[in-house]
């Protein structure tokens, strides 16, 4: 087998050194894309030859582009998982996506080029935050609903991703280019210059931090495989498979990746940071839940909207926005319950208006155990309206059923 790669292109380059000798152990050579003869072995006009990767079977057939990236996952171990995922229908448009993308900015991403700020920045830094969701909306009939979920909960991340993005590498100019890629597509936190700056000192994670970030992992795993099963009440079975999706994703998945990069000097701040000990909601939802959403909408949201209306109807606002946007995710797909996930978080946005007023103070709502219990109360008590039945039904069960939980 054979894998042709652009030799003049520095990011290239540096990759295929990097995996020589985990493809040349499977039989994999090496090959430039400019080598003589390569189009017309590839079946490739000339002026395309450059334009991606390929891949070349010993019974002659050639993949590209993200596609050849798969198959070449396909046989590797540790990437296999990879190759699983590319299975899922629809999964395969957004592979192709990311890869043209890097493919066409391999040049700014060697830092040969840097952006100039002009009249349209803005817009094409929100236009993949506005066309991705729609594209995913367009293709919903095509795939199942919870398929759809997914696709608009990766539309409107790779949006979020591309606007943080953009921002930090105008800022800071030029970047390096692992920590760009690492960025993008192996860190779901949102400080891009945090983590790409590489100028702070990182403290490394202890092992016991190790071990935690394994353990929650370890347990929503079983949560979702195993306990999912016990009841017998299909709705009360999806709730604890989504339950337990969201401690091996959110608490898990994404604090190992937190001390993975911390493990190698980057700024990657764990996203959960022990909520359950929030006594305040404004403590809860600002410093310790999700703290890559509180970065992204403090920062496009809220410090824009504050200067306009004031600080209580712009927290109040981002809220609002928070609700709308798991709209898109939870009830479009779901096909029910419309305005409970909104009204959910409008709940929280009034309640942490509540406790910076006279009377919350006085009820010591936002410190000691009774900051805590009412945290506790505000977020769990309706919390069926962030995740409605429909939602459960119509997408989590069907979800769970394909990956073998229940």
């Amino acid at each position: 087998m054979q894998i042709f790669y652009d030799a003049e292109c520095r990011l290239c380059r540096a990759g295929a050194n990097r995996l020589k000798g985990v493809l040349a152990r499977r039989q994999m050579e090496l090959v430039p894309l400019q080598s003589p003869g390569t189009s017309t072995l590839l079946g490739v006009r000339e002026d395309q030859l450059l334009v991606e990767m390929r891949l070349r079977l010993r019974d002659g057939r050639v993949f590209g582009g993200a596609t050849a990236v798969v198959e070449i996952a396909r046989r590797i171990w540790w990437a296999y998982p990879l190759w699983v995922v590319s299975r899922i229908p629809g999964a395969m448009r957004p592979m192709n996506a990311m890869y043209r993308w890097v493919a066409r900015n391999r040049s700014c991403l060697n830092d040969a080029c840097v952006p100039v700020p002009t009249k349209g920045t803005w817009l094409r830094r929100l236009a993949p935050l506005v066309i991705l969701p729609i594209v995913a909306a367009l293709a919903a009939p095509l795939m199942p609903r919870w398929v759809f979920m997914w696709a608009m909960a990766f539309a409107l991340f790779a949006g979020c991703k591309w606007l943080t993005y953009t921002q930090a590498r105008t800022r800071a100019g030029r970047i390096d280019r692992w920590r760009a890629l690492g960025y993008l597509f192996a860190w779901p936190g949102m400080d891009a210059e945090a983590f790409m700056a590489g100028t702070a000192r990182v403290e490394r994670p202890s092992p016991l931090e190790w071990a935690l970030a394994i353990l929650k992992t370890a347990v929503g795993i079983l949560v979702t495989w195993m306990v999912a099963r016990v009841p017998s009440s299909p709705l009360v079975a999806g709730w604890i498979g989504m339950l337990g999706a969201i401690v091996m994703l959110h608490f898990g998945v994404f604090h190992l990746l937190s001390v993975a990069w911390r493990s190698g000097g980057v700024d990657a701040v764990p996203l959960m940071r022990n909520p359950a000990r929030s006594c305040s909601l404004s403590e809860f939802w600002g410093r310790r839940w999700n703290t890559a959403f509180h970065e992204l909408a403090s920062r496009f949201t809220f410090k824009p909207l504050r200067a306009l209306v004031g600080t209580t109807w712009a927290s109040l606002l981002v809220f609002v926005t928070s609700g709308l946007i798991h709209e898109l995710v939870i009830t479009v797909p779901a096909r029910g319950g419309y305005g409970l996930p909104t009204g959910y978080f409008v709940i929280q946005g009034l309640g942490v208006a509540g406790e910076h007023t006279d009377l919350g103070r006085r009820l010591g709502l936002g410190r000691g155990w009774r900051g805590w219990l009412f945290t506790v109360v505000a977020t769990a008590g309706p919390l069926f309206w962030l995740f409605p039945p429909p939602f459960v039904r119509n997408v989590i069960l069907p979800m769970l059923a394909f990956i073998g939980a229940i």
